[in-house]
């Protein structure tokens, strides 16, 4: 505890270190053709709200076991996912779904892979933390602890009172989630080669194999990614069924991941997830809600496909045949060249800077 409490004085006292005395306002670095992105009005963005999200970003202390962080399921380096196929939780409890990248989030209009109804980081924020299906960060039931343990840091003795200024008492788990948000708002990446290509004009950012791959990305006659993969973070924000799954019995995707059924009890939902976005999802695998496709190729071979098929085991079944799989997932025929292609397109959404800015280190 003693050297967390120099460390937050060392922190004050650093040279170019927002000032403690006032709740700035904070000023946005978008990348060029970014807004700003949408911020509710009861949880306002400030320099100091963003630093103390930094720190409870990055605390471990803020779990049941004093060892995990948001920041473990949500690395930087790895464009905040964790690599694993099923996120872990405190408690050792092995999760249902992967954990999907924070890189852009603020632009996102749902939040998870699943639950159409999480619109709200703030919210969104509570979850990991007192969640209890599945355990994540385990502080469900421990609220007073972790209050006091949040009282007992030096930098968030100073932080809080700044960061939520009007508020006789600051130290508040509804608090902690919105400078979480708070941070997470300010993970934007769009400095990969093709933005590089498209932004700024450098015509040799990508390669020309990566060229001709947005090309097929962008084209109805070959791959046509985009119709789900669209906009500046390459998604719909729209849930589909890709044919992953096809088993015999009352579910055709296995227990509990099927999708936005769990939601709206439509038969139709099942197996319908959120399309992610592709910004440096080179970084990001293993793929799919359940981390169950290992690579890129293995993507491409599953939309080429037009669905997967599992020949033998319990998760047996031909994708493809799925009855409510997207009908846009038909497949297609991709030559040596193509896959290559679209594999390099791929690859060039890949922004080494948001992997390594130091804006969004472990401050501790």
């Amino acid at each position: 505890m003693g050297f967390r409490l120099l460390l937050a004085a060392l922190v004050c006292a650093l040279p170019g270190a927002v000032s403690l005395t006032a709740a700035q306002p904070y000023r946005w670095d978008l990348p060029k053709g970014f807004s700003v992105p949408p911020v509710p009005a009861d949880n306002p963005m400030s320099e100091v709200k963003v630093r103390l999200g930094r720190y409870l970003f990055y605390d471990a202390w803020l779990s049941v076991n004093g060892q995990q962080a948001c920041a473990s399921c949500h690395r930087q380096e790895l464009a905040f996912t964790d690599g694993l196929s099923s996120a872990v939780g405190a408690t050792g409890q092995i999760h249902p779904r992967s954990s999907m990248s924070l890189v852009n989030v603020a632009y996102s209009a749902v939040l998870t892979w699943s639950d159409p109804g999480m619109r709200s980081l703030e919210k969104q924020a509570l979850v990991p933390l007192l969640g209890t299906d599945p355990v994540e960060m385990g502080m469900g039931g421990h609220e007073p602890a972790l209050i006091a343990q949040l009282r007992s840091e030096g930098i968030y003795r100073q932080l809080f009172p700044l960061a939520f200024p009007r508020e006789r008492d600051p130290f508040t788990v509804a608090n902690a989630a919105k400078a979480i948000a708070a941070f997470e708002r300010t993970i934007i990446s769009a400095r990969s080669p093709y933005d590089r290509y498209h932004r700024e004009g450098q015509s040799d950012a990508i390669s020309e194999s990566a060229k001709r791959g947005e090309v097929l990305f962008y084209s109805d006659g070959v791959a046509g990614c985009y119709r789900c993969h669209s906009g500046p973070n390459f998604t719909d924000g729209e849930f589909h069924n890709t044919g992953l799954y096809n088993l015999k019995g009352e579910f055709s995707y296995p227990w509990p991941n099927l999708g936005l059924y769990l939601h709206t009890k439509n038969a139709a939902d099942v197996g319908r997830f959120r399309t992610p976005g592709l910004r440096n999802v080179a970084l990001t695998a293993p793929y799919m809600h359940d981390g169950s496709v290992g690579s890129l190729e293995e993507v491409l071979d599953h939309y080429a496909a037009g669905g997967r098929t599992t020949s033998a085991g319990p998760y047996a079944g031909r994708g493809r045949d799925n009855p409510h799989k997207d009908p846009r997932i038909a497949g297609m025929e991709l030559t040596a060249q193509n896959r290559a292609d679209l594999l390099a397109f791929l690859r060039s959404l890949t922004d080494t800077e948001v992997t390594h800015d130091p804006r969004f280190r472990d401050p501790w």
